[in-house]
């Protein structure tokens, strides 16, 4: 397994980041713990909740599941790097209160205790921002998270879906107060959606923060739809079906999936590989179903793309340019 350094921090993490949002929703419990188990046999360290996943009625049903795994083997824990985020609602459907969600200071108290409870641990390596909160000051944000820091329940604070202004504010006002600020930034990141190569991805880097992009498949597009489409019978779903209504990308797809074919390459494994090639990049979140999928994420770790295979996928998905020159007419 390869590790890396996350961002400014001294933690270690693996190269792939084991995506949980599946589990309670799509994979059963037992399935799930089986995951995890050869996830953490193979070297994967670096773990990806947030309190909302199982959604609807079974929100905080994820981090249930990861927490039973835990609980099964007291040893478990230590190795892992544990994610989770705050944001969003908790309150039951239709019983939605103020102060219930976002990043007020009492929302924070509220969701870290309650996640600790479900994680069945006592500390959080990375607390996230699951999105931004344009209601609430990062002074109050900072005040809150140290006390959290202080009683050892976080260690370090991370955001998701931040742009990267608010990467800069969150980080100086952080530093205004002798504070550490963000380490990590999950973000949409992919072959198909490299907009965060504009802004997010060097203001990450500029902070010191690991980038961890979600998506890295884009909802399947990037899978092989339209091989397992001509091969199975299996349609396209989602996001990926939406996209595959338009006629240019259901073209940038088939250009894409014929070269990977030519090289030998499944083509999520190669999207995978492609992303760790890519400057700031910790390392991507991967969401299995199944053991074969995470089977084929881990093949991605193996993969050495060639600078010929990278240029001819630069040609398919132009990236949009370094900024400022890339905002220019």
């Amino acid at each position: 397994m390869k590790y890396t350094q996350l961002g400014r921090t001294g933690l270690k993490v693996s190269r792939l980041v084991l995506g949980t949002m599946n589990f309670g929703p799509q994979t059963d419990e037992s399935t799930s713990h089986g995951i995890m188990d050869a996830a953490l046999d193979a070297g994967l360290n670096f773990l990806d909740t947030a309190n909302v996943y199982g959604w609807g009625e079974n929100k905080g049903r994820t981090e249930e599941i990861i927490g039973t795994w835990f609980a099964q083997d007291g040893g478990r824990r230590d190795k892992v790097v544990l994610a989770t985020k705050v944001y969003g609602n908790m309150a039951g459907d239709g019983d939605v209160w103020p102060n219930h969600d976002k990043l007020s200071a009492v929302n924070i108290r509220r969701a870290v205790d309650a996640s600790l409870k479900r994680l069945q641990t006592d500390y959080i390596d990375i607390y996230q921002f699951h999105h931004i909160d344009r209601s609430t000051p990062f002074e109050e944000i900072w005040q809150a998270i140290d006390v959290l820091v202080q009683q050892g329940k976080i260690l370090y604070v991370g955001s998701s879906n931040f742009p990267g202004y608010k990467i800069a504010q969150a980080n100086e006002t952080a530093a205004r107060h002798g504070r550490m600020g963000l380490v990590s930034e999950q973000c949409l990141y992919n072959l198909a959606e490299r907009r965060a190569e504009m802004e997010v991805i060097p203001a990450a880097q500029d902070y010191g923060l690991g980038v961890i992009p979600w998506s890295p498949l884009h909802g399947g597009l990037l899978g092989g739809v339209l091989k397992k489409e001509a091969t199975q019978g299996r349609r396209a779903s989602g996001r990926a079906a939406d996209a595959l209504k338009d006629t240019k990308t259901r073209e940038q797809i088939q250009a894409y999936e014929n070269l990977l074919d030519k090289h030998g390459l499944e083509p999520g494994e190669a999207a995978l590989a492609w992303l760790l090639t890519r400057p700031g990049v910790t390392g991507p979140i991967v969401g299995p179903r199944t053991q074969e999928q995470l089977d084929s994420a881990l093949r991605a770790l193996q993969l050495e793309l060639s600078e010929e295979l990278l240029t001819s996928l630069d040609e398919i998905f132009p990236g949009p340019g370094p900024s400022p020159e890339a905002f220019a007419w």
